[in-house]
């Protein structure tokens, strides 16, 4: 199943406070990033989030779902409805992800 445009916006407004939101589509699916870095996807209309030490200290009782077969296990972020909480949240697992890598020309 893919996810819905409708879905993504959502995520995407919920997401409205955290910095530099972007997203891009990917086989049906959504790859959301922060400062440029990967932090999680919508998946089957889910928002799942790396799981950082961030976020599994944000969310210790998250549930861990695959985005899709053969993929690492992610956290189900269950709580979209604070914006303030997933701004917190977005922020802290982009702080603490590597540098996106420099693409060769």
């Amino acid at each position: 199943m893919s996810s819905s445009k409708e879905y993504l916006d959502y995520i995407l407004e919920q997401l409205s406070e955290a910095d530099e939101i972007s997203h891009r589509a990917m086989m049906g699916e959504y790859i959301l990033y922060c400062r440029e870095k990967v932090i999680g996807g919508i998946y089957d209309d889910r928002f799942l989030i790396k799981p950082t030490e961030h976020a599994k200290k944000m969310m210790p009782k998250a549930a861990y779902e695959l985005p899709y077969e053969g993929a690492k296990e992610m956290l189900l972020v269950d709580n979209v409805e604070d914006k303030a909480f997933l701004a917190q949240l977005v922020n802290g697992v982009a702080d603490e992800l590597p540098a996106p890598k420099k693409k060769k020309k």
